[in-house]
């Protein structure tokens, strides 16, 4: 019934025990994850997985800390990929300030790129945010991406910030951090946000929950945001459960 909707299933912290993982994540009543691939070697990785799992389905994109790299051909090969029956969204994307890798104009750039190709394609986006959130809601604004919509991937904002993704027909994604205890702001937004627009992830290996925080992340820890949420809305986890699930086939067309 959960729906991890940020998996980095890919990454080489799971190439030994990948098949062990999806099974425990299926023990822990995840039935269903997106697979996001964010340059050639994740992408190509992404593919491959979903191709073997009916259950896990891709996302394709081009990661903004590494925007520099990104090329007219890339561009041109993510499209190509993006008819592919298990892809259902273009990402992730979107603009990194934190790590001094990809000049902030080459990343605004990139971005813009992608959600004019997500427009293209027809797929929604999911979207990186760190430390960019003003000029990230500009960009989507200036875009028009409310057009396809998405997920603000791993929200860790204000609720005003949150408020004005939804109004631009973006859905706000909850990781791991929900459950520390230091979170109080996120606690306090998740609090307030509507439930028709919230999912839940994991971002796995990154950002596990509490009582895992500092280890490898994996798709099986998502009921740990789920029943952290449950409680803050203090309403019942199946129905958390039940309600991100539903939001994330709404938005991925899944049936």
């Amino acid at each position: 019934m959960l729906f991890d909707t940020h998996t980095h299933l890919n990454a080489e912290q799971f190439h030994e025990d990948v098949e062990d993982v999806i099974v425990r994540a299926q023990e822990a009543g995840v039935s269903e994850m997106i697979v996001v691939g964010f340059d050639h070697k994740t992408i190509e990785g992404a593919i491959s997985l979903v191709e073997r799992y009916d259950f896990l389905y891709a996302a394709v994109g081009w990661h903004p800390v590494d925007a520099i790299e990104m090329n007219e051909n890339d561009l041109n090969w993510i499209e190509d990929l993006c008819p592919h029956p298990k892809v259902v969204a273009l990402g992730e994307t979107g603009l990194d300030y934190h790590w001094d890798k990809s000049p902030k104009e080459v990343q605004k750039t990139v971005f813009r790129q992608q959600i004019q190709l997500a427009k293209k394609v027809n797929l929604p986006l999911i979207i990186h945010n760190r430390e960019a959130t003003e000029d990230v809601i500009a960009i989507l604004k200036e875009e028009g991406a409310d057009e396809v919509g998405g997920i603000m991937h791993c929200f860790s904002s204000t609720l005003e910030d949150a408020k004005a993704c939804i109004d631009l027909n973006f859905y706000i994604s909850i990781g791991g951090p929900v459950t520390f205890k230091n979170a109080k702001q996120l606690k306090e937004v998740v609090a307030k946000l509507p439930l028709e627009r919230l999912l839940i992830e994991t971002d796995c290996p990154y950002l596990a929950p509490h009582p895992f925080r500092g280890k490898r992340n994996e798709p099986a820890y998502v009921k740990y945001v789920a029943e952290q949420i449950a409680l803050l809305k203090g309403i019942d986890y199946q129905e958390l459960a039940q309600k991100t699930s539903d939001n994330a086939k709404q938005l991925f067309g899944i049936n």
